[in-house]
């Protein structure tokens, strides 16, 4: 199932810039243990649409084994997820004109710079308080950096945090990180340059905890321009999580599967990853931006276009509120009609993940029910 949605992810990718985004969620929690999927999508750069699916690989987490991992080569790391979907990210948009994968803190891995494939470009928060070439450390250097700008952002609400606008001030600078003391793969580089992009709130409000990123690169940074860049690319990481929320408990809620055999819960958690993808390409087209529509094949096989024509025809009302607004063929069009048949009425609001869900599984099923009775999806 992967294979073929990373080919049609492939065809989309080439000649774009592509970020690919991967991230790790808990499937079955056991104590310091449990199950878990890594996954990456790719989306274009510059409008910020989902390409597709690049990867989705399965671990098991153990509790009490971190001193032990800590000496382990990279290749018997956990870790070496995050290595693994750069590969295949290389692979899957081999035609695209630019890949930068981007990961959180889990992937500030030495070895995931040593080894990235020649033809992808790394975008990494950092977790580790490394040291430099010149004996220093990384945080207090990124410390002692002079501003080189300010902006103000308006931070999207989250749990536990209300929208605000904060004023944000940016350092950057080429560093070179020492290699780590042990536990490396042999034959790496003794220090690597990266661009080190550190961007932090200027007088948070009282009581809240203020942003601050320190973010690793391997794309140049030369101004402040190409300094926040970086962190508009970063924040664009925020795809994977509303993709979780969706595969899980604010959507298909794979955490609640009671299957116990690994390989029937394997397949249907993909099948559930690519349908997720779907649905959150559905949000991402509901304005119909920005850029060119995109086609309603993105997400839907071309057979489907007649039924989506025909439910669109029998939803529309007689206002131009009630008229769906997009271009035949687009994916608008189609996430108009998904919406539609979730219940959403055009008039309050945007449809939501669970909206578009809800019409996109009656969409299936009416699929479903008349290739069983062997008519035409031509009606």
């Amino acid at each position: 199932m992967l294979e073929e949605a990373g080919r049609r992810t492939s065809a989309r990718c080439r000649g774009r810039a592509v970020l690919v985004i991967q991230d790790t969620t808990v499937l079955k929690s056991e104590g310091g243990g449990g199950d878990y999927l890594h996954a990456a999508i790719a989306l274009d750069e510059e409008e910020g649409t989902i390409l597709g699916p690049v990867d989705g690989r399965f671990l098991s987490r153990q509790s009490g084994r971190k001193g032990e991992r800590r000496s382990l080569p990279i290749e018997e790391k956990e870790g070496f997820r995050w290595l693994e979907t750069a590969d295949q990210a290389a692979s899957v948009c081999a035609g695209a004109r630019r890949i930068t994968v981007i990961s959180d803190r889990e992937g500030d891995i030495y070895e995931a710079f040593a080894l990235r494939p020649a033809e992808v470009e790394l975008l990494v928060r950092a977790a580790q308080d490394r040291s430099l070439d010149d004996e220093g450390q990384l945080f207090a250097a990124l410390d002692a950096l002079p501003e080189a700008d300010r902006t103000e952002l308006v931070l999207p609400a989250r749990p536990g945090r209300a929208q605000r606008s904060a004023r944000l001030a940016v350092r950057f600078a080429t560093m070179q990180l020492a290699r780590p003391q042990r536990g490396y793969r042999t034959g790496l580089p003794a220090a690597l340059a990266v661009q080190l992009v550190d961007v932090r709130e200027v007088d948070p409000p009282p009581g809240e905890a203020g942003v601050h990123w320190r973010l690793l690169t391997t794309r140049p940074v030369g101004d402040a321009a190409q300094a926040w860049q970086i962190v508009h690319l970063y924040r664009r990481r925020w795809a994977i999580e509303q993709l979780f929320r969706t595969l899980k408990t604010k959507g298909f809620d794979v955490e609640g599967l009671r299957i116990e055999e690994d390989e029937p819960r394997d397949k249907l958690v993909i099948a559930t990853l690519i349908a997720a993808v779907i649905i959150q390409q559905l949000v991402h087209a509901r304005d119909g931006g920005p850029g060119p529509p995109r086609p309603a094949v993105d997400a839907f096989e071309p057979e489907d276009l007649p039924l989506i024509e025909a439910y669109c025809a029998k939803l529309e009302g007689k206002t131009d509120r009630q008229k769906n607004p997009h271009p035949k063929g687009s994916l608008a069009y189609a996430t108009w009609v998904c919406a539609r048949l979730g219940g959403w009425t055009g008039y309050y609001g945007k449809p939501g993940p669970i909206v578009l869900l809800q019409g996109w599984l009656e969409l299936q099923t009416v699929k479903r029910a008349i290739h069983k009775l062997g008519l035409s999806l031509n009606v």
